[in-house]
């Protein structure tokens, strides 16, 4: 039994679990859409699974990806694989993407440039229920952003609203 206020349950509308995307006024909106051309098109493992990116700001980064037959892992739940839920979820779903924006000493263009020399440094996910669902959407959050380092948080949903996995990454940034 779960009790109220538990991630594994869907979140309803206000809940902070499932938070709204006001956007960043403060990035310019062409910016926001070459990163999403370049997280979308000029990733090719991105491109591969399908992930969009949703939304992006200096705080939380939010993808999608559609159930597709080459992701299942489990043909008789038809669930996805773990690596796509480890890898496109909590990975590529937020990367550090954030954590180049916090440096707000850079230029456009420098943080483009950082945003294309990510890498992940570690990652660690947890698998909190089976990953079935029509699409599943990753809001990923910046814990820190250093100089180098940044650390991300991401929450992998399905379709229902449901957790189903969650992942800490820290990604070299310069």
């Amino acid at each position: 039994m779960t009790e109220p206020g538990d991630p594994a349950q869907p979140a309803e509308p206000g809940d902070p679990r499932q938070p709204a995307d006001p956007g960043d006024p403060a990035l310019p909106v062409e910016f926001v859409h070459e990163i999403g051309r370049i997280f979308s098109e000029r990733i090719p493992f991105n491109h591969l699974l399908g992930l969009e990116l949703v939304s992006f700001s200096r705080e939380r980064v939010r993808s999608r990806f559609e159930m597709r037959d080459e992701l299942v892992g489990n043909y008789v739940r038809r669930t996805l694989h773990r690596a796509h839920l480890g890898r496109s979820g909590c990975d590529r779903g937020t990367g550090g993407s954030s954590g180049a924006l916090q440096r707000e000493d850079r230029s456009r263009e420098e943080k483009l440039e950082l945003f294309g020399r990510l890498g992940t440094i570690d990652l660690r996910v947890d698998f909190l229920r089976p990953g079935s669902g029509k699409h599943f959407e990753t809001t990923g959050y910046v814990l820190r952003a250093g100089s180098r380092v940044a650390v991300t948080r991401t929450e992998m949903r399905n379709d229902e609203a449901r957790i189903i996995a969650v992942g800490t990454g820290t990604y070299i940034v310069a």
